[in-house]
């Protein structure tokens, strides 16, 4: 019995060792892996620094970053200072200027309503309508020479006379100086017809013209709110850029950590295998418990059924 307790003794003391080299195993993976994690590095630079705040999880026993930011140089907070303060009235002056050209828009409808009454006649309409201006701008001047012309007709005797008429032809008959009145205003009425087709091809041109001028209107309108608002995406622009000359320091430090992933990634596998490991060793140690304590009742059972004496010898 004392060499079964003895054996069963160093089976315990075995598993004991099992688990406390597992841990041990597991405690150095741990270190590995905390040593392997993201280390942040926090710069300074002619145009400001950067900080990190490195915090541990509880849960994983990792680092990790709990806040960060960046602190621009004095020189560059001033610049910043300065341009933030101006972006007031930058937006004020493209208000302004906005309201200003905004008036070239109904401008723009009006001209496009002329322009659509001047091509909404024909051409033959057009030149309809110059003869007729026309004849009508003439019309007090003729009728001025015709009364003249029948007054001195009347005065030489000769307001009867009327000669070249025929028949066969169906021309009425009348005087030289009437026959040369008529011709004459005939002579004038081809001129001016010749000039209408010019005058409806101008009209329809000045139409067209109209419409290109209103184009134009618009154009300027938005070429005028696109300057209006230049001085304010300039200011934008710079202050941008001082933003991103006050982040270099935070940049350089997040290049720094990222050069630094995939030790942070070994880190990782690190600690999982010092989980594994440690859950080994702790089975095989509780493994080891259950067969040393199963052991030992089974040989106590046994010993207990036997009561340690020898059997009885039988009777002859």
């Amino acid at each position: 019995m004392g060499k079964l307790v003895s054996s069963f003794a160093n089976i315990f003391t075995g598993a004991d060792e099992t688990k406390a080299a597992g841990e041990r195993a597991a405690e150095q993976q741990r270190q590995t892996a905390q040593g392997a994690a993201f280390r942040p590095v926090g710069m300074t630079t002619r145009y400001g620094s950067s900080q990190f705040t490195r915090t541990t999880d509880p849960t994983t026993g990792l680092p990790y970053i709990s806040s960060a930011g960046y602190t621009a140089s004095p020189e560059l907070e001033a610049l910043q200072n300065q341009l933030f303060g101006g972006f007031g009235g930058g937006a004020n002056f493209a208000q302004q200027q906005a309201q200003q050209f905004g008036a070239l828009s109904p401008a723009s409808q009006r001209t496009f309503g002329i322009a659509e009454d001047y091509l909404a006649s024909s051409p033959e309409q057009a030149r309809q309508d110059y003869m007729q201006t026309q004849q009508a701008a003439l019309a007090p001047g003729r009728e001025q020479q015709y009364g003249a012309l029948q007054n001195r007709l009347f005065q030489t005797g000769r307001g009867g006379l009327a000669t070249g008429g025929t028949m066969a032809g169906n021309m009425q008959q009348t005087n030289p100086e009437l026959a040369a009145y008529y011709n004459a205003l005939a002579q004038q009425d081809l001129q001016l017809a010749a000039g209408a087709e010019q005058a409806a091809q101008q009209r329809i041109g000045f139409g067209i013209d109209l419409y290109g001028r209103g184009a134009g209107l618009l154009g300027t309108q938005a070429q005028g709110l696109s300057s209006a608002y230049s001085p304010l995406q300039t200011q934008l622009g710079l202050s941008g850029q001082v933003e991103q000359m006050a982040q270099m320091p935070y940049q350089l430090g997040i290049q720094l950590g990222t050069a630094q992933q995939p030790g942070q990634q070994q880190g990782v596998q690190a600690l999982t295998q010092a989980a594994q490991t440690q859950y080994g060793a702790t089975q095989a140690a509780n493994a080891a418990n259950a067969q040393f304590w199963g052991g030992l009742i089974s040989a106590a059972g046994s010993a207990y059924a036997g009561g340690g004496k020898a059997p009885a010898k039988p009777v002859a």
